[in-house]
């Protein structure tokens, strides 16, 4: 299944239904009067989050969303039925946010308009989480409910209430407990295959992995979803490379997994970079707990992994650095060791998402 985390589409809720103009005819009443039902409310646009879905390729091929519009009212006051509910099942994790529409009158220096705000109009973050975006227009009103003492055989009806229609964004952040980052070619899918049953493509070239992968890891009795997402580079947080695109995926991990390649030339230079980007994406990325790990230790030997080790924890500030091989699983029984308790205080301080004020401002501009 192909990995799709922004769609775009057409939502319209359902038109109510015309009110019915009609009067009473039966054998030996005269003058029966009128007996209009009203029309029925169109259908609801709602958004539901499921299980099992991870991706929003199905919005690719879809990307007109209409409720259907209520029934009209008939004769004997009967009214007409209500029109069906459209729900949109996304996955869990999914945001809905305004589709930002031109200023008028606005112009930059080029001579291109300034753009509305954009709004979050929707987050699910639960599974089974429903939202209601847009409501049906209500039916219109029958001439039965026009009569008056005045009025005695009105003929006016109402023809049903619009519906809401409007173009929304759908993005989508996965839901995991740690996040890897790094360079690319820091071990990321090497490791991330030691440890789940995940099958991620590895290679000895940049930007091997292309999209996000997750994997559940089963350690001491405990789960916990691990997110693999493309390496980072220098400027990344500005729109260099194809990390800035996914950096949002990590805002809702509760712990970072720092994998730095000890074969690179200048692996303390790698660290600082990594961790310039996460604090320029402004989402709170720096400021969520952090493992750092020395991969390809099977590359090198013991002793000089131990030295660049030390090189990191005094020129670049880190109190503890885990020296690990993701190819052979050396040390990463004692890394995930030390993942475990972090998870376990954040369950308990209550971060399983973020306050939305602190995450990074996105557009699809």
């Amino acid at each position: 299944m192909h990995f799709l985390d922004q769609a775009k589409i057409f939502i319209k809720s359902g038109w109510g239904g015309p009110g019915a103009v009609s009067f009473r005819r039966e054998k030996y009443i005269e003058y029966g009067g009128p007996d209009g039902g009203n029309g029925g409310k169109g259908g609801d646009i709602i958004f539901e989050a499921v299980a099992g879905l991870n991706t929003l390729i199905d919005f690719r091929y879809t990307q007109h969303f209409k409720a259907q519009r209520g029934q009209p009212g008939a004769g004997k006051n009967r009214y007409g039925a209500g029109g069906e509910d459209l729900v949109i099942k996304v996955p869990v994790g999914t945001q809905i946010l305004s589709d930002p529409q031109p200023i008028e009158g606005t112009e930059d220096e080029d001579g291109y308009p300034e753009y509305e705000e954009q709004q979050l109009l929707a987050d699910f973050t639960e599974v089974g989480q429903r939202v209601v975006l847009l409501r049906g227009g209500d039916g219109g009103r029958g001439n039965l409910s026009y009569k008056t003492s005045t009025n005695r055989a009105p003929r006016q009806h109402g023809t049903g209430w619009p519906g809401q229609e409007m173009w929304v964004w759908l993005r989508l952040k996965l839901l995991a407990d740690v996040g890897l980052v790094g360079m690319p070619n820091a071990g990321k899918s090497t490791f991330i295959n030691q440890v789940t049953n995940t099958k991620a493509k590895v290679g000895a070239y940049a930007f091997t992995t292309t999209k996000p992968q997750l994997g559940v890891v089963q350690h001491r009795d405990r789960e916990f979803v691990l997110a693999d997402i493309p390496g980072l580079i220098e400027g990344a947080a500005e729109g260099a490379g194809i990390g800035d695109r996914f950096l949002g995926h990590i805002e809702r991990c509760r712990v970072l997994l720092h994998l730095i390649d000890a074969t690179a030339d200048n692996p303390v230079d790698a660290f600082r970079i990594v961790q310039d980007e996460l604090t320029a994406y402004d989402g709170g990325l720096d400021e969520k707990p952090q493992l750092v790990a020395l991969n390809k230790g099977d590359l090198l030997g013991q002793e000089l992994m131990e030295d660049i080790a030390a090189q990191l924890r005094d020129e670049a500030g880190v109190e503890d650095v885990f020296i690990i091989s993701g190819a052979t699983g050396e040390g990463v029984p004692a890394l995930l060791d030390a993942v475990l308790p972090l998870l376990g205080d954040a369950k308990t301080q209550g971060q399983e998402a973020p306050d939305e004020e602190g995450e990074a401002p996105w557009s699809p501009i």
